[in-house]
């Protein structure tokens, strides 16, 4: 089966709706999301009710940490995180905040972890940023194969049978095979809000046959994205940064 794995989506309505059709065009046939659906972007109630309908038809989701945040407030957010929350808060309806509030931590599916931070403490929400990050995340689950985000950068950790640890970041559009005597842990780059300084949409693709995985980068229109940020009244810092990927 060809997975198609996003995360970070950030009510980014343009960047979403171009990685969705990128990833159908490419014969998709079901579709993983690993949380932060909200946050930021302009468009957080089409883009709830849009993973609500792909999960009502087979997709699998869970809970990032904005996510988290439209119920419960968080200390550990900058401020025009926050001030993006409480307006998204303000804009949801009853039926969607407890869909995102529903949502779980992780889940697994055969030999494969889908969580939005990483695997030994999923609601601290800490980032993988590095070789030991990732062991630790990789020492927290049997699972062969873990898919995360959080960070909004692409990277690929393996752990060979002797604890072994590689990293690299993967070219755009290469498949790389996931080899079954390492595990791995594929840490996806961002749809709404990139921070790698490639502005176009991260998400990628998995085949669960030839256990291959691509990375695919999406370009998009980042001025219509900013523009919604900046017509609601959001900090334009958050429109300003989408332009750079930063």
């Amino acid at each position: 089966m060809l997975l198609a794995v996003f995360t970070d989506i950030h009510a980014n309505r343009q960047a979403f709706s171009a990685c969705l059709d990128f990833a159908r065009a490419r014969g998709a046939e079901r579709m993983i999301f690993l949380g932060d659906y909200v946050g930021y972007g302009g468009d957080p109630e089409w883009t709830v009710d849009t993973v609500m309908d792909l999960v009502e038809h087979g997709a699998i989701a869970v809970r990032g940490n904005h996510d988290s945040a439209i119920g419960t407030a968080t200390a550990s957010m900058n401020a025009e995180a926050q001030a993006a929350i409480e307006w998204t808060r303000g804009r949801l309806s009853t039926m969607q905040r407890r869909f995102l509030a529903e949502l779980p931590l992780a889940l697994h599916e055969d030999d494969r972890l889908y969580v939005h931070a990483e695997a030994s403490n999923p609601q601290r929400w800490r980032y993988v940023q590095d070789t030991s990050d990732a062991a630790r995340s990789l020492a927290a689950t049997e699972a062969k194969i873990t898919f995360c985000g959080h960070i909004h950068c692409p990277a690929l950790y393996s752990m060979s049978a002797v604890a072994k640890l590689t990293s690299f970041v993967p070219t755009s559009g290469i498949p790389v095979q996931l080899l079954s005597g390492r595990r791995w842990l594929a840490v996806l780059g961002a749809v709404g809000q990139p921070r790698d300084g490639n502005p176009a949409a991260s998400f990628a693709m998995f085949d669960t046959v030839s256990r291959e995985i691509t990375y695919c980068r999406v370009p998009y229109d980042v001025e219509a994205a900013a523009k919604r940020i900046r017509e609601n009244g959001l900090p334009l810092w958050l429109a300003d940064r989408l332009s750079a990927g930063r």
